[in-house]
Order: C-alpha cells, then sequence, then structure tokens
C-alpha cells in the first residue's frame, strides 16, 4: 500500500471487500496512476486484456461466478469501446463495477480540447451514454469519493446490475481517511404484510394441487443472481418436486437429480416430460424466470395464469394477484414449508436421459454427433461456456453432469462473448476447467483473448466449430448470400501464434473417432483446442425448430 490513503485506496478495499479480486482493462494515460494502486494493493489484481470490449466480457464472466467483477478502461475511447459488454451485463443482471479513469479535474475546468474527447471542452457527454446501463453512477471528486463509491458499490450489490465511477487522475490521488467498518449489509426489503398475504394466497393455491406430484416449477436466471439457490434447493425437497430450468438457468439445479424434468424451451423445443411437468401442473411455481423469445421457443410457453405462482425479483404473485415488495429469496423461503407439508405420492420419473448411441469411430462429425460427445467429456467441476448461436443450442438439450456450471448469454446474445468471457471464469474459479464451445464465426470477433488465457496458464478446452461461416444466420435467412461468409482459419496454429507454450496443444477432428480421442486427451491443467469440423449447414435439431416457428426454416 502507499504511505497515504487515498481514494484509489479506498476503492480498491471496497471491491476486495465485495469480493473483486481482480480488475480486468486496458491501461489509459488517464488511468496509469490509479493502475499503481492495484498493482500495489494485497487483494487485488490487475489482468490486462487485449481490449476493453474483451476486458468487458471477462469482467462479466467473473462476476457470474464471483458475484461481482471490476472493470477498468480509459476516458471516452476505452470506455465507449466497452460499453457493449456493460450493456449486455444490465440485460442479464450482472454486476460489473466499470471504473473510467478520466482527465484531472484541474485540466477540465480549463476546458480544453484535449484527447479521448470531442474536442468541445465537455467531459459529461459518456456518463450520460451509460444512464440506461448502469444502477448508479457518479463523478467522484476528492469530497465526495469515499461516500460515492461506497453508495454506487452497494447499490451494484445489491440490485445485481452495472455501476460507472468516473475517476479523474488527480483524484485517484486525492488523500483520505482510512475507513475501517464494512460496508452497509444487504437489506431485505420484503413487507411483512405483502408475504402474508402471499403466503396466504400460495397456501389455498398449492392445497388444490393434492400432492407434491402435481406441483411443477421451473426455474429461471433470477435465482442465481439473487442467491436464492440454497432457498430453491430446500423447495424441491432433493428432488420430490418436479421441476425443470429455462435455458438460460441451465445448470441452476442438479440435471442429474431425481425430479429433474429437463430444459423447458416452450413449444419449439421441449420435450413430452418436460412439457408435462411445467404446462400441466395443478400449481406452477416460476422462480425468477423472464421468458425471452430465445429463451422460450419464440415465447411459444404455456403457462396457466390461475394455476401459476410466480416469483420475481422484489415481487411475487399468485395468479392475477401481485404482492410486493416481496423479494425472490424470502418468497422462495415462505413456500417451502407450504410444499413439504403436502402429501407425498409415487416416485418422480427417473430423470436419466436416454443413452445416446456412440458413433462409429470413421463417421463424419455433425452437430448431433459434437454435442454428444462433448457432453459427454464434460466432468464435474467444468465450467461450459456456450456461444449464442449452434454452441448454445446444440448442448441446450443435453443434460449435464452433476458439478458443471454453464454460462450462456441468450438475451444480449452477443456473438462472441464467450470467448474473453472464459478469462473471467477460469481466473473467478481456479482450479476448475473452462470449457468454451463457440462457432468460428463468433470466435474470430474476440479470438485475441485467447493470448490471455495462454499467458496466465489457465485451465482451458476450447471447441471450436469450424462451419464456415455464420451458420445461425444462414439458418435464419441468406444460407448462399456473402454476407454470412468468413476467412477460414487454420485453428489449429492459434497456440504457436498467440505463444502458448509447451502446455498449450491444438488438434483438427473431423470424425466422431478423432473428436473422442481429441477430448480424451486434453492435458487438465493446460490450454487445448479443438477444430471441429462440420458441415456448413448443419445446424442442431433445437436451432431448426425454432427457425421453423419463425417461418424460415434452414435450407438444405
Amino acid at each position: 500500500m502507499s504511505a497515504r490513503h487515498t481514494v484509489a485506496d479506498h476503492l480498491m478495499d471496497r471491491l476486495a471487500e465485495l469480493g473483486a479480486g481482480r480488475i480486468f482493462g486496458v491501461p489509459g494515460d488517464y488511468s496509469l496512476g490509479m493502475l499503481d494502486h492495484v498493482v500495489r494493493h494485497p487483494v487485488v489484481e490487475w489482468t490486462g486484456c487485449t481490449n476493453e470490449l474483451n476486458a468487458g466480457y471477462a469482467a462479466d464472466g467473473y462476476a457470474r461466478l464471483r458475484g461481482v467483477a471490476a472493470l477498468c478502461t480509459t476516458f471516452g475511447v476505452g470506455e465507449l469501446s466497452a460499453i457493449n459488454a456493460v450493456a449486455g451485463s444490465y440485460a442479464e443482471h450482472v454486476p460489473v463495477v466499470h471504473v473510467v479513469g478520466a482527465p484531472a479535474l484541474t485540466k477540465q475546468a480549463l476546458r480544453p480540447p484535449v484527447h479521448h474527447t470531442l474536442g468541445d471542452g465537455e467531459f459529461g457527454h459518456f456518463l450520460a451514454m451509460h444512464a440506461d446501463i448502469t444502477c448508479a453512477r457518479t463523478v467522484l471528486t476528492p469530497g465526495n469519493a469515499v461516500a460515492e463509491i461506497d453508495r454506487v458499490l452497494v447499490a451494484v450489490r445489491d440490485q445485481r446490475l452495472p455501476g460507472y465511477l468516473l475517476l479523474a487522475a488527480d483524484v485517484a490521488e486525492a488523500p483520505v481517511e482510512q475507513v475501517t467498518t464494512p460496508l452497509p449489509p444487504p437489506v431485505d426489503g420484503t413487507d411483512p404484510e405483502a408475504l402474508a398475504g402471499f403466503t396466504e394466497a400460495a397456501r389455498r393455491l398449492l392445497g388444490e394441487a393434492g400432492s407434491i406430484a402435481e406441483v411443477g416449477v421451473l426455474a429461471g436466471l433470477l435465482v442465481h443472481r439473487f442467491d436464492a439457490g440454497d432457498r430453491l434447493a430446500a423447495l424441491l425437497r432433493d428432488g420430490a418436486v418436479p421441476h425443470a430450468t429455462t435455458p438460460w438457468a441451465k445448470s441452476l439445479l442438479d440435471e442429474s437429480a431425481s425430479g429433474f424434468a429437463g430444459t423447458y424451451s416452450g413449444a419449439a423445443g421441449s420435450t413430452e416430460q418436460t412439457r408435462r411437468v411445467v404446462e400441466d401442473a395443478a400449481a406452477l411455481v416460476l422462480a425468477g424466470v423472464q421468458f425471452t423469445d430465445l429463451n422460450s421457443g419464440l415465447f411459444t410457453q404455456r403457462i396457466t395464469r390461475s394455476r401459476t405462482i410466480e416469483l420475481g425479483a422484489d415481487a411475487a404473485s399468485v395468479g392475477a394477484a401481485t404482492f410486493a415488495p416481496v423479494t425472490l429469496p424470502a418468497a422462495l423461503e415462505a413456500l417451502a414449508p407450504l410444499v413439504a407439508a403436502l402429501p407425498a405420492a409415487t416416485e418422480p420419473d427417473a430423470a436419466a436421459a436416454p443413452a445416446a448411441t456412440a458413433a462409429a469411430d470413421d463417421t463424419p462429425l455433425d452437430q448431433d454427433t459434437l454435442w454428444t460427445e462433448v457432453s459427454g467429456a464434460l466432468r464435474a467441476g467444468d465450467v461450459v461456456l456456450a456461444d449464442q448461436g449452434t454452441c448454445f443450442y446444440g448442448m441446450a438439450p443435453h443434460r449435464l453432469p452433476t458439478g458443471v456450471t454453464f454460462v450462456g448469454q441468450p438475451l444480449w446474445a452477443s456473438i462472441g462473448y464467450t470467448l474473453p468471457a472464459l478469462l473471467g471464469v477460469c481466473t473467478a474459479a481456479p482450479g476448475r476447467r473452462g470449457v468454451l464451445l463457440i462457432g468460428d464465426g463468433a470466435a474470430q470477433t474476440t479470438v485475441q483473448e485467447l493470448s490471455t488465457v495462454m499467458r496466465l496458464g489457465l485451465p482451458a478446452l476450447v471447441v471450436v466449430v469450424d462451419n464456415d461461416g455464420y451458420t445461425v444466420e444462414r439458418a435464419i435467412h441468406g444460407p448462399d448470400e456473402p454476407y454470412n461468409d468468413i476467412a477460414r482459419w487454420d485453428w489449429t496454429a492459434v497456440p504457436a501464434m498467440f505463444g502458448g507454450g509447451a502446455r498449450a496443444t491444438a488438434v483438427r477432428a473431423t470424425t466422431a473417432g478423432e473428436l473422442r480421442a481429441a477430448l480424451a486427451c486434453t492435458d487438465p491443467d493446460g490450454f487445448t483446442l479443438v477444430q471441429a469440423v462440420v458441415p456448413r449447414d448443419d445446424v442442431p435439431e433445437l436451432l431448426a425448430t425454432l427457425t421453423r416457428a419463425l417461418g424460415v426454416a434452414p435450407q438444405p
């Protein structure tokens, strides 16, 4: 630490307190002084990325596993390069603190046309651009810095949304008293009367179900974001309650557990068993579910409101009656004893999915074989990232082993997101292997960050689906149009190009046997890239179903 305590030191201490052990970013002249405080901090580490957009994606991935993350860019050019990532974090409820290094306040007061500005002497343009994609933002000064840093960080923590701190170079070095008291703890905003009303209404609806077997639970992303997983587990009673997840919440629940009925994608992509559990339940609990087009089979969900208990972030409803404020954890805690009091019934349907028949070694790779083999090669502890497109839709129907975490971005759906997010999840969870599944087109947009993954020696398996272009776009429209074409790359050259070293390898697989061998021989502590070659127009069945629902079937 520096001899005197500064605003930058206070910010680092607070980030460490929240669990943000790394700051991802790209250095710039307006932030260099602050970065000295990062380097000297005993807990927070600096992780330099190849560009600001990738740094934002990496911070997003880190926050999904650790609960909060930090991103640092320079004023103007840096923060606007990262704004797409910050918007994605906002859309998907990911708490990222964006720290922007700005020109010194003494310089700003003179209104000069300095670099990284619009040349008009105004320094508030870019803060205003973040108004709709952050839950809290501020311009720090020597007088307000301690209070404002704490206010923004508490909002980020409690609302699970990004925040923005504009930190001028001279403000970062301003001395402040070292604070020894922790941030105020989260406050449950539940109104007791609203909770009591909800509980009584839920009791009546659940009583009509007759038995636990007649209750269904569909779990969504917000259960994870608002740290309510343990309360949901208590409600499910070790699998006694039939349950499913949305694709957005894949791996929230143990997919090998008793009572798990699969991934619900509406009428467009759900199995009969999954649809029965969700759509035919006498009482259905929607826990933290947000239905979006790509999360619901293009809004083909069939939910009867009168039989539904719906739990949102800060409100709960039973049928048409809404109770607020009632937080998601509080609502789940209230429901658990009501469900437990229902009569038991026969054992729920077996959780195991039918075993896939292994393809012969010389079978040419296709989408079906690819995802069957990849899902079969996963092991407990893996963090799987599936980029939006054929990878996400290919993996969504496959059940994951116990202890596997799944990361996707089906609402913001920014192609290439998962590659830098791999850096974030691997640094957030040391000792766990990152498994990146990404198409060749998406990978070309953010591929530089593989160099950082290899530079840090992070254990990772990367499967690049080589299908010669933007196949998901071809499936929707323009199968033979030039705008869906990309350059062909030799992906096996990536480790050498990016300085991967002896622990980084790459292989090309065109058959089931070659893929099987490649997945079986990965170095558990090293970096492995598999270039999996599949036919250009081949798409997973779920994606084909969705495009048919759109009325635009994939071309043969």
